[in-house]
């Protein structure tokens, strides 16, 4: 005789169990497992603590460059930007921001390229060229400055607006210096001339942002960008770099000697404190045009803002001396834990390479790579999840490659060194852990399984397959329609169904 064919219902039983340990041991390789492997594998590269580009610099740009592209595009021509209120700062300035990085960030890695065509095979303005166009068109559309207009008026690219106007010439002398086309040399001239000249004619060198809203860094910024546009435009606007300085000298600067967060342009005044986030950013491009003074201010931010606490090594948001600001969180400092912050260390570790001290660099990095949490796929998963998935799905993940590009100029002292922090062992020792604990638990619960398969049932079968298909219906239209995280919530539940019992306990 043979023996009776299977019901249907046991059929689909035993498929959700497979297709669930499937699952778990695909979870525990992907976001787990191979995460790991390819941090200590990123890790091994000299070039995380020395003055050159890591290898994850190259492999991360290759990786974004097609999305980057393919959402620039959409975005430039979507009407989502007019939508926007101007109290909306991921909605409004991260979208350019994290063009201007991908920008930045490019212009590095063809300049290496230049010098070592071994580095790819194919220079990174070639492949990364619809990139490079549409970031460069998404910054200087009119569209996308719906929320300056607001503040400035139809003068907005006349009067202060020191940000917004910024990030136009930075995309500009990027864009002139990657491709070679002049299109756009008028309206950087304009900017950079026109910039300069308003800021030359300030009382203190300082304007705003927005209205009553001045941000010393984003002016010393500019007065980099200006200088940097003088290689394209063939300009000089040295005489106006070496009186910029004035900004933030003296009276500009807070008690310590580093540049504030906020300030009054109209009395040349610190309105704030300084803090990490600031002087990482400061740190990133004075060296560039007041290489003594960039020193000074570095040194001083090291004394005031490193610290080396429990098992991490980093940058303050707020000064050693300033107590009772370890927990925090706004939208320019990110969260900030223990007084960690999240931007300070992020762009701490680009300042540090910028300014030669490999021996912060280097922790600052690992730290960094690490809780980037890189995927199989080139994600990096918590620069995805902490950016705005809607308006800048990718800066989190631009500004990891514009932090890991970044290079001493010529003549800056290399200092290199450093410890690799406890918190990265830590935290990879508990990731492989978690993975393999995955992975062994699903092989072990599919064998266990298949051993007692014939002395145990499912109660409600038809119902609980039913729960389960729902449930994997939703993943698959979640991850349809772009949302991840739901989709994945919807997997995990889905876990949880069929419930197996033994025939014994049936009631």
């Amino acid at each position: 005789m043979s023996p009776a064919k299977p019901k249907l219902v046991d059929v689909m039983t035993g498929f959700c169990r497979f297709f669930n340990a499937g699952v778990m041991i695909l979870i525990a390789l992907f976001f787990l497992l191979l995460p790991g492997a390819i941090v200590i594998h990123e890790l091994s590269d000299p070039n995380t603590r020395s003055a050159g580009i890591p290898r994850s610099a190259w492999e991360l740009h290759k990786t974004l460059s097609p999305q980057y592209e393919r959402w620039a595009s959409e975005r430039l021509a979507s009407k989502r930007a007019g939508q926007l209120s101007t109290g909306d700062i991921s909605g409004t300035e991260w979208p350019l921001f994290g063009s201007v990085f991908y920008l930045w960030a490019t212009e590095s890695l063809q300049q290496a390229w230049e010098k070592d065509h071994s580095l790819s095979p194919v220079a990174p303005n070639v492949y990364a060229r619809g990139a490079i166009e549409a970031a460069t068109s998404l910054v200087i559309d009119p569209a996308q400055a719906n929320w300056v207009k607001i503040h400035w008026g139809r003068n907005y690219l006349k009067t202060e607006n020191v940000f917004y106007r910024m990030l136009v010439i930075s995309a500009l002398t990027s864009h002139s210096l990657l491709t070679g086309d002049k299109q756009h040399l008028a309206l950087l001239q304009d900017q950079a001339d026109s910039l300069s000249a308003e800021l030359d004619a300030s009382r203190h060198g300082l304007l705003d942002d927005y209205p009553g809203q001045c941000y010393p860094g984003d002016v010393l910024t500019a007065v980099a960008m200006i200088h940097k546009a003088d290689k394209v435009l063939g300009t000089d606007h040295s005489a106006f770099v070496s009186r910029a300085i004035r900004g933030f000298q003296n009276q500009a600067l807070d008690a310590r000697g580093l540049v504030p967060y906020f300030a009054n342009a109209r009395s040349g005044t610190p309105a704030d404190t300084t803090r990490g986030c600031d002087n990482s950013y400061v740190s990133l491009f004075a060296p560039d045009i007041w290489p003594d003074q960039a020193r000074k201010w570095y040194d001083l931010y090291t004394q005031y803002f490193w610290q080396e606490r429990g098992t991490c090594a980093g940058f303050r948001e707020f000064p050693n001396d300033l107590a009772g600001n370890d927990w925090y969180l706004d939208v320019d400092s990110g969260p900030v834990w223990g007084g960690f912050g999240c931007a300070a260390c992020a762009f701490g570790a680009g300042a540090a390479r910028a300014n030669g001290h490999f021996e912060q660099a280097w922790p600052l990095t690992a730290e960094m790579l690490v809780t980037s949490w890189p995927l199989p796929n080139g994600t990096r998963l918590f620069p995805r999840l902490l950016s705005n998935a809607v308006d800048a799905p990718y800066i989190g993940e631009a500004a990891i490659l514009f932090n890991l590009t970044r290079l001493p100029a010529d003549g800056i002292p290399i200092k290199t060194g450093g410890t690799l922090p406890k918190f990265v062992l830590i935290f990879l020792t508990a990731q492989i852990a978690l993975g393999l604990i995955l992975l062994v638990g699903a092989i072990w619960s599919l064998r266990r399984w298949q051993k007692r398969r014939s002395s145990m049932f499912v109660s409600e079968a038809v119902l609980q397959i039913d729960i389960w298909s729902g449930l994997m219906i939703g993943c698959l239209v979640c991850f349809l329609f772009g949302k991840p995280l739901p989709a994945i919530l919807f997997l995990l539940c889905a876990q949880f169904f069929p419930r197996w019992k033994r025939s014994g306990k049936k009631s």
